[in-house]
């Protein structure tokens, strides 16, 4: 299978898959068939063959990610499922909601205006970065815990830090201590292998259009079985009074909330078909892959940037982040000055008051050529005024004066 497989032009140096993902041709190809099928005949795709179609897309996800169909349903991203659930939740005054110094941003507005409404605290446990080991993440959150914690709010893969947390064992103190979990998985399929069932959170979502390749608007959320019959869309629609056949009110709301494009969820099954074709081993051999390659990048960077390495190796799936000085910039100059003069594209996140956090994915598409042209670029721009090698020099020839 070629790399050429996706859309991306071979003079883009394209390291940040972890943001917005991105969707292979063939993916891309299969939509548009079923859009197609879709305006030839409008009332028979939605009005009679649409909630078939979607019991299928499920099946195949769900099969995935190791849960039952029916506690599965398909929304638009991850960003739409924390705010369904935190939007059907009650709470009492004085109530408390965890979250992190690391929660996505747009989680964590979530969340707050959540707490204004109900008159809730919010508490934000603060996260080691640099990080020694998986335990100082569990014991950042655990300690935060109080009596009146309501729900925990929790990244499965952190956005700006890149970091793989033990979610499953977290989530066991939790269910233990009798707290409710909301788990933004939006990094974790198709980047790490998961299991809902065994991590046992009461909701999970995460995104498909992100490390699993589908077209853009297609995630999932997961319920936990008792939990259901009081979560529900922020779209309220034909399916609170539908009748109920043989399906549950959770999944008839969800399946519709009004007319839209369902073709992205529909292509899910396209994606993990195509990935799976990329390795012998499958998806799990795909992820080997990048995670190996990503580690590999890791390394390179360190050295040319001459910093440690922020994380142990068990903490790292499919992107990297390296923890640098900023040398005087600021983040959105260095980031510009990447794309704009050299064609790269890669996230740089200021850290803290004089740190800056580089952030690398690694897909199918990438090679590791790409990773040493950003390394001798970084290199020449932060430390050619503090040292008298030749390193960029050396790795990139005579492209730098």
């Amino acid at each position: 299978m070629s790399k050429n497989s996706w859309l991306i032009p071979d003079d883009i140096y394209f390291l940040n898959h972890g943001s917005y993902g991105a969707t292979p041709r063939i993916v891309l190809d299969y939509q548009q068939q079923l859009r197609e099928r879709m305006e030839r005949q409008p009332l028979a795709f939605l009005g009679r063959e649409l909630e078939g179609l979607l019991d299928i897309a499920r099946q195949k996800l769900a099969d995935l990610v190791g849960v039952n169909s029916d506690d599965l349903v398909f929304v638009p991203n991850a960003t739409t499922a924390v705010n369904a659930v935190l939007n059907s939740l009650t709470f009492q005054e004085n109530e408390e909601i965890l979250i992190t110094d690391q929660t996505y941003n747009a989680c964590a507005n979530a969340v707050k205006h959540i707490a204004k409404r109900w008159g809730l605290k919010v508490i934000i446990a603060k996260i080691p970065f640099p990080v020694q080991s998986p335990l100082e993440i569990s014991q950042a959150i655990l300690a935060s815990v109080s009596p009146q914690t309501k729900l925990v709010v929790l990244d499965h893969v952190t956005s700006p830090t890149a970091l793989i947390w033990p979610i499953a064992e977290i989530v066991q103190e939790l269910n233990n201590l009798g707290i409710d979990t909301l788990i933004d998985g939006a990094h974790a399929l198709g980047f790490l292998p998961l299991n809902i069932a065994a991590i046992n959170p009461t909701y999970y979502t995460a995104n498909c259009h992100k490390w699993l390749c589908s077209p853009k608007g297609a995630a999932f959320l997961y319920v936990r079985g008792d939990k259901q019959a009081i979560i529900r869309p922020l779209t309220i629609s034909h399916g609170a009074n539908s009748p109920p056949q043989d399906r549950s009110r959770f999944q008839l709301e969800f399946a519709w909330m009004g007319t839209d494009d369902p073709t992205a969820y529909l292509s899910v099954p396209k994606a993990i078909e195509f990935l799976n074709s990329l390795s012998i081993d499958g998806l799990l051999g795909l992820m080997a892959r990048n995670r190996n390659l990503v580690l590999k990048a890791r390394n390179l960077l360190c050295h040319a940037l001459e910093v440690n390495y922020p994380c142990p190796e068990s903490m790292i799936g499919s992107m990297s982040s390296i923890l640098i000085p900023s040398y005087a910039w600021a983040a959105e100059d260095l980031s510009r000055q990447l794309w704009e003069k050299y064609q790269i594209e890669v996230p740089i996140i200021p850290w803290g008051e004089a740190s800056l956090i580089v952030r690398i994915s690694a897909h199918y598409y990438n090679s590791i050529e790409q990773y040493e042209y950003l390394a001798g670029v970084l290199n020449y721009l932060l430390l050619r005024p503090y040292q008298t090698d030749n390193w960029s020099k050396m790795l990139l020839g005579s492209w730098f004066p």
